[in-house]
């Protein structure tokens, strides 16, 4: 196991840039997941940490060693692949073997690192048979294999589960987690789904045009998001913004919408008269039966779990998640109070949240 430093990274094809200076620092052991939307760099930042990508500047460290120069065979690291990279004409055990092989592994201690991992990933009775042969589950789950026999310092995941279908995504996503707990080798996964960034990673970079937008654990991006792209990009149904300004009188606080409609406003730093963004989640928006936002009722959702409700005010489009089981008919007027400790404001020229 060990650390991976990236410091002041960056990486321009020809003229363009694609990379602007990146910092990331990953903890021995930890899991750390880059997400973002596509093209943002984050596949060809987890290339250069590979050894795939030339680095155009700034410096790259696995386990304090400086790996800019250095071959990707040289880096112990093991990547996973979106498109599970397997050889057709090999089994599922010579596939796990072949960097063993390559190695010119003794083949006792080869076939006994295949059977380790093949009983960690459950694929004892697999070993015999070829790609063709397996379901997509399976066959990533051979890639992953194929991985950890490596035994190496660093698993890099490029996208690994985008190939399978919703619920075996779901199911490969736990798998993984609990590979990760069992092994607690230093990883690093990329993905644009932040439903999986939130439920694997100890650590989530949210990056965006070649930059990081915000580090940190799931929950403190969830609820002290630094911008108001990362509000948006994390959560979901996705947090509501609704666009107004700041009024303070008699030592109140209000934030007015467009339309003069007025809801108290969450502390903040925000001066009077300020243009300003307000954020709340959907499941922090209360029913009442007067006041707040009043809202016209689209579509109601029921999932059994909860209940999504997708509002209109004034031609601005709401969207509400309620523990209750509620039955409304399109067109029914309802009322939504946001809570304020849940709720965030952000300044509307920059985007970043007011303290």
């Amino acid at each position: 196991m060990a650390s991976v430093t990236i410091h002041s990274v960056r990486k321009t094809f020809g003229e363009t840039p694609i990379l602007h200076g990146v910092d990331i620092e990953i903890l021995d052991g930890s899991f750390t997941v880059l997400v973002g939307p596509s093209g943002c760099g984050k596949s060809t930042l987890l290339r250069m940490i590979a050894g795939l990508e030339h680095i155009t500047g700034g410096e790259i460290r696995i386990g304090g060693k400086v790996v800019n120069d250095m071959p990707p065979k040289a880096r112990d690291i093991a990547m996973v692949f979106q498109n599970y990279a397997l050889y057709p004409h090999m089994t599922v055990r010579n596939n796990m073997a072949f960097s063993l092989n390559l190695a010119k592994m003794d083949k006792a201690k080869a076939d006994e690192k295949v059977a380790r991992a093949a009983e960690i990933l459950g694929l004892q009775t697999l070993l015999d048979r070829y790609p063709r042969q397996l379901s997509g589950g399976q066959r990533q789950r051979v890639a992953m294999g194929r991985a950890i026999v490596r035994d190496p310092q660093v698993f890099l995941f490029d996208e690994p589960l985008s190939n399978l279908d919703a619920k075996l995504r779901v199911a490969m996503r736990s798998e993984i987690k609990e590979l990760h707990q069992r092994l607690k080798t230093t990883s690093i996964y990329v993905t644009h789904d932040q439903i999986e960034a939130m439920t694997m990673g100890d650590q989530i970079v949210v990056m965006r045009d070649g930059r990081i937008e915000q580090t940190g654990s799931p929950l403190e991006l969830y609820d002290n998001p630094a911008n108001q792209f990362v509000a948006g990009f994390i959560g979901s149904p996705a947090m509501n913004f609704l666009t107004g300004t700041i009024r303070r009188a008699n030592g109140s606080a209000y934030f007015e919408l467009l339309d003069g409609t007025r809801v108290p406003a969450p502390a903040s730093a925000a001066s009077d008269g300020q243009p300003v963004v307000f954020g709340t989640r959907p499941e922090h928006l209360l029913l009442a039966n007067e006041g707040g936002i009043p809202a016209k009722v689209v579509v109601l959702e029921p999932t059994g779990m909860d209940t999504f409700v997708a509002c209109r005010h004034d031609k601005l489009d709401i969207a509400a998640v309620f523990r209750e089981r509620y039955d409304f008919a399109p067109g029914t007027n309802i009322h939504l109070v946001p809570d304020l400790s849940r709720a965030h404001l952000f300044d509307a020229q920059t985007g970043q949240r007011i303290p």
